[in-house]
């Protein structure tokens, strides 16, 4: 059986080394080619990614790897077991020096969301590691989640995978709902926050790729949420909250 807790522990130490490697904007942002995801790679990202799939291939696992750059690539003999990666979530931040972004991992027995067993997501930021494992419950540096819940009533809102233009229509729509909209630049950390009870909600404003989870979360464009694929394809915008009656309010709104 994989570690996969100490296989992500060792990752976040490779791509510490990539940051020292590559300490600034002037290093980090030049374009190097095209994600399978459709975005730009960045030297950032690409240097990562590297790193990660180095770490991957060290374990002589069986399993098929899923990430924004790569796109898909069997390990082994591939089979059932799908790892998702995106090794530096919230890049833009990372490239630019700001210290809001994280290495996000996921572990599942299939293909879809429903067989996610294990995930991962460490802030380089502030240096908080958030693991969560299925039937055993989420963590935050080894405590418990759970204990401090989002409000009944969104105060503060995050928005994530925002353009200027997409905020500028989408803010005004939040009147009455939220009270408060905070964009932080990276969509794993803000749902880790949701999870701690700092946020009431999440939202992204473009359709999310892969793995990201909550309290309440939907993909309400790509229903239902338990059997969407663990590919590269951003199929659906994503709303978390407390519960799923704010979910639905908040589409709605987005809508």
């Amino acid at each position: 059986m994989t570690d996969w807790l100490a296989t992500c522990r060792a990752a976040v130490e490779d791509v510490r080394g990539v940051l020292a490697e590559l300490p600034t904007r002037v290093e980090r942002e030049p374009v190097v080619g095209a994600g399978k995801g459709g975005d730009d790679t960045v030297a950032i990202d690409a240097a990562a990614e590297d790193a990660i799939v180095r770490r991957l291939e060290a374990i002589g696992a069986d399993f098929t790897l899923i990430s924004e750059e790569l796109g898909e690539r069997a390990f082994g003999s591939g089979g059932p077991t799908h790892v998702i990666v995106d090794p530096i979530d919230g890049s833009l931040n990372a490239k630019r020096g700001i210290p809001f972004f994280a290495l996000s991992l996921a572990v599942a027995e299939g293909a879809t969301l429903d067989d996610v067993h294990f995930g991962y997501v460490y802030d380089f930021g502030t240096g908080e590691e958030w693991t969560a494992e299925r039937g055993a419950g989420a963590y935050l540096g080894g405590v418990p989640l759970g204990a401090v819940k989002p409000k009944d009533e969104i105060e503060i809102l995050s928005f994530e995978a925002t353009l200027t233009s997409s905020v500028a229509e989408k803010a005004a729509q939040m009147v009455g709902i939220a009270y408060r909209l905070r964009i932080m630049g990276s969509l794993a950390l803000s749902l880790c926050h949701l999870a701690a009870g700092r946020v009431d909600a999440v939202c992204s404003l473009k359709g999310a790729r892969s793995v990201e989870c909550g309290l309440a979360i939907d993909l309400p464009e790509a229903p239902p949420f338990g059997r969407a694929p663990l590919d590269t394809e951003g199929r659906s915008r994503v709303v978390a909250a407390g519960t799923p009656e704010l979910c639905r309010e908040l589409f709605a709104a987005l809508s």
